[in-house]
C-alpha cells in the first residue's frame, strides 16, 4: 500500500527546483531518508538536493529515519547562511 506527502520547498530549495510544493507517492513504511532517495532518483534538478538535509516533518524537526505517514507534511529547510 503507498502513502502520500506533501514536501515543501523554501528559499534555496525552492528557486532550485523551481516549485514550493511537491506532492509523492511513497510505500508503505518509508523514512524520511527514503523520501529523499526517491526525489534525488528523479535526476535534475532534484539530484542536487543534499543526502541528509534538514527537514522538519509536521513543523516539528525530523531525523532522516523517522517513518512517515499517510498526509504527512515534509518541509525541506536549506542551510542559513550568517555573517
Amino acid at each position: 500500500m503507498a502513502l502520500s506527502v506533501q514536501t515543501l520547498f523554501f528559499a534555496a530549495y525552492r528557486d532550485l527546483l523551481g516549485t514550493s510544493t511537491l506532492d509523492v507517492e511513497l510505500p508503505e513504511g518509508a523514512s524520511v531518508s527514503d523520501l529523499v532517495v526517491t526525489l534525488r532518483a528523479r535526476g535534475a534538478p532534484f539530484d542536487a538536493l543534499p543526502e541528509e538535509p534538514a527537514v522538519a516533518v509536521n513543523r516539528s524537526y525530523a531525523p532522516m529515519g523517522r517513518s512517515l505517514a499517510e498526509g504527512d507534511e515534509v518541509a525541506f529547510i536549506p542551510p542559513v547562511a550568517g555573517g
